[in-house]
């Protein structure tokens, strides 16, 4: 059934008066102050698990910081937490099994961004990685995926699932005031 466009128009116009209207193709488009940068939607990514797939991943979220606003250094912070995220979803949730996959979601709303790594190994508990900085582990090759996650992220949620993998959330609602002054 079609819709004809000035009901639509007319039922949607209540809902939308205080949005401004901006012509052209979204893609020639910068956000601005005024212009509500609105969601697409989520974007879901089912990979194989192999290390060049972090690079799709990357250019996912490029696109994703786009269409949201969001400025070249947060992307940039946002871009180390998620190939940590999808690095260690790779090498150590389905130990580099390349028939194994590594699930990839990006949503959220305007400047807050959501992403959630999954993947199809046996789950891990992340308090019982050890700590990067202390003196005994700080000429390790490994263990600084999650220090580096949640110091770049707002929010880093890592569990293991009942049916098995582990999920983690990245968090990104605010500017990384810590890191702009430096």
């Amino acid at each position: 059934r079609r819709v004809r466009p000035y009901t639509l128009e007319r039922s949607l116009a209540g809902r939308f008066a205080s949005l401004p209207v901006v012509s052209g193709p979204r893609e020639a488009r910068e956000p601005t102050e005024k212009m509500t940068v609105t969601s697409p939607g989520p974007i879901v990514l089912w990979l194989a698990s192999r290390y060049e797939n972090i690079e799709l991943v990357q250019a996912a979220l490029a696109h994703v910081c786009r269409q949201r606003g969001i400025d070249a250094e947060m992307e940039h912070w946002i871009g180390m937490a998620l190939r940590e995220a999808v690095a260690n979803a790779v090498k150590h949730g389905n130990r580099l099994d390349p028939d194994k996959r590594v699930l990839v979601k990006f949503d959220g709303v305007g400047n807050d961004l959501s992403i959630v790594i999954g993947d199809e190994g046996g789950g891990f508990d992340p308090e019982r990685v050890s700590d990067p900085l202390a003196p005994e582990n700080q000429m390790k090759t490994s263990g600084r995926g999650i220090f580096y996650m949640r110091k770049f992220m707002d929010d880093v949620v890592a569990e293991a699932r009942a049916r098995g993998g582990s999920r983690t959330v990245l968090g990104r609602w605010r500017p990384i005031p810590e890191l702009k002054s430096k």
